[in-house]
């Protein structure tokens, strides 16, 4: 397999502030190459990993094992995080760290129907245990429900007429293939548009969001991490795109805010005070090295809470 290149990995581990006795949720273990550098620096400490792909896990199970003993991987989707690590006697951590979005080997795996450049099946399923795919969006849901998503989570400004193209498609046979809606995108938008970038980026993305309710979850989760970490404690969101970030900022946003009652007094009472700070005002992005080396890593942010109180 082809290494996974972890973006912004030295600022996510330097920003979570770690020690060696830290207790650390890896939410999103992936191919393992953000935990493996937290591992190698909490060795008196304690890592719990989380990641619903069977192959993810098999493969960090194996690379993690190499550095220590003192890690758990749990098989579940991060907004689960509370409820299981209440299951391991955990009530508490020093940080949680969150990459988002798809690993690259899903993306390379072209069994995983990902990618809008490889033939497959359309699946899209990071959990390869749940019943909701690529295809049964594609198929199944009618013309505005996909114009909603493709809007939605895919910002297309042509979300109605590639909606319409596909139905009228899948109305003489099912589409099956990501090279069969690669197509039938195409067909539905104008060749001026065709030569800025690949048209079913934008499509793939948003059907990827709605198979995997990938938006739905990241405020709840980020509810569950705020509640877990001690004070001084971090956490760290690695986000890809415009929606990811809006959902992180606006959420770390309203948990600094100065209660209004107070606002301006000179000296605000310590309960008004918010238990939190964000460490950096603004999201810390690639720099250009980085995304020359990795050009995935192009539009990804990091932001960083600590809790204060």
């Amino acid at each position: 397999m082809e290494k996974h290149v972890s973006v912004l990995l030295n600022e996510s581990i330097s920003s979570l502030n770690l020690n060696e006795n830290s207790v650390i949720v890896d939410a999103t273990l992936g191919y393992g190459g953000h935990s493996s550098n937290i591992l190698e620096r909490i060795n008196k400490g304690y890592l719990f990993a989380f990641d619903q792909d069977s192959e993810a896990i098999r493969h960090s199970t194996n690379r993690l094992s190499k550095i220590g003993t003192n890690f758990t991987i749990i098989k579940s989707n991060f907004v689960h995080m509370k409820e299981m690590l209440l299951d391991e006697g955990v009530h508490e951590v020093d940080g949680v760290l969150f990459d988002l979005g798809v690993s690259s080997p899903q993306l390379d795996d072209e069994e995983r129907g990902f990618s809008y450049h490889q033939d497959a099946r359309l699946d899209m399923r990071m959990n390869q245990e749940q019943a909701l795919s690529a295809y049964e969006v594609v198929n199944n849901y009618s013309k505005e429900e996909l114009a909603r998503i493709f809007f939605k989570y895919g910002e297309d400004k042509f979300s109605n007429n590639i909606a319409k193209k596909i139905v009228e498609y899948r109305a003489l046979k099912p589409i099956e293939t990501t090279m069969e809606l690669v197509e039938v995108i195409k067909s539905a938008v104008p060749m001026k548009f065709r030569l800025d970038k690949h048209p079913a980026r934008q499509i793939f993305q948003a059907i990827r969001i709605e198979v995997n309710h990938e938006l739905d979850v990241i405020e709840p989760a980020l509810e569950q991490a705020l509640d877990l970490i001690k004070v001084g404690g971090r956490v760290c969101v690695i986000t890809f795109h415009s929606l990811e970030d809006r959902i992180v900022k606006n959420y770390f946003k309203e948990k600094c805010m100065i209660d209004e009652k107070v606002k301006g007094m000179p000296n605000i009472p310590l309960e008004y005070l918010p238990d939190f700070r964000l460490v950096y005002t603004k999201a810390i992005v690639p720099s250009d090295e980085e995304i020359r080396q990795n050009p995935r890593a192009r539009s990804a942010k990091l932001r960083v809470i600590e809790r204060i109180k």
